[in-house]
């Protein structure tokens, strides 16, 4: 068995060729949701990939031309677990999106097709986003009386803007693939014909870099942002952990079941 079979999970598989390692969340049937299974195997595979020096890129992908991931949770899902299960899921996933960023490589998220709620936390975690021309984009949290807890309210800030993230988070509207590159989320669009070789094509120019040069330029930049971002994830995961159990999470997974609007309460 080789190091990549070895590493690959139930609906996560990586597959390496000379400099640059793929990973693709293959889960097509359910919009390629990241299961624990998979947020397991992905902080695994962050691990093996950490002391990798050979592994010049690393490319995040969704399986398929449709979906790059919805993520962890929904409402019904989360109507269905004990709300223990689901902050350890989420803390698991933040663990996991937290290790990913860290990595020495060049992470590179090839947004094949829509992402939503933790999907777009994982592709915060990436350094640089290359997305198809039909992408969309939701952080529908709020709806369902919740925010990303998972990294976004962090990550989408010093992405886009505070005012931007607050937006998006806050109405949790859906963007199209064209806003997505005008606020800068996305760094390149690419047409669905043409998307998987592009995407190729742009991290094997970032693989034949001198590798020292592109790890450097990436840690230079991760120390200046560090200030003051371990007190922020601390307080992300502190309310992330005090919001599962309010009322208003409670209102929210209820009237998703109702098909009616919720009535929060700010409780």
């Amino acid at each position: 068995m080789s190091k990549d079979q070895e590493l690959s999970v139930e609906g996560l598989r990586i597959d390496t060729e000379g400099h640059i390692a793929t990973i693709t969340i293959d889960n097509p049937t359910e919009q390629n949701r990241l299961k624990g299974v998979a947020i397991t195997g992905l902080a695994r595979i962050a691990a093996a990939l950490q002391t990798q020096d050979d592994l010049h890129v690393v490319i995040i992908r969704g399986e398929g031309n449709e979906h790059f991931s919805t993520g962890l949770l929904n409402p019904a899902l989360r109507g269905s677990m004990s709300k223990e299960a689901v902050i350890d899921l989420v803390m698991e996933a933040a663990a996991a999106f937290d290790a990913i960023e860290a990595l020495p490589q060049i992470v590179v998220a090839g947004l094949n097709g829509s992402l939503r709620a933790g999907g777009v936390e994982l592709a915060l975690a990436c350094d640089i986003r290359i997305a198809v021309d039909h992408a969309r984009l939701s952080l529908p949290e709020a709806k369902w009386g919740g925010f990303p807890g998972a990294g976004g309210p962090l990550r989408l800030s010093r992405l886009v803007g505070r005012a931007r993230a607050l937006e998006l988070i806050c109405t949790g509207r859906e963007i199209d693939a064209r806003e997505m590159d005008r606020i800068g989320f996305a760094q390149h669009l690419f047409a669905a014909s043409t998307f998987d070789q592009a995407l190729r094509d742009f991290v094997s120019l970032i693989a034949a870099s001198g590798p020292l040069a592109v790890r450097g330029a990436k840690k230079i930049m991760k120390v200046d942002e560090e200030t003051g971002f371990d007190a922020a994830r601390d307080t992300s995961l502190s309310l992330r952990r005090q919001l599962e159990w309010s009322a208003d999470v409670d209102e929210g997974i209820r009237a998703h079941k109702e098909g009616r609007a919720p009535s929060f309460s700010g409780r």
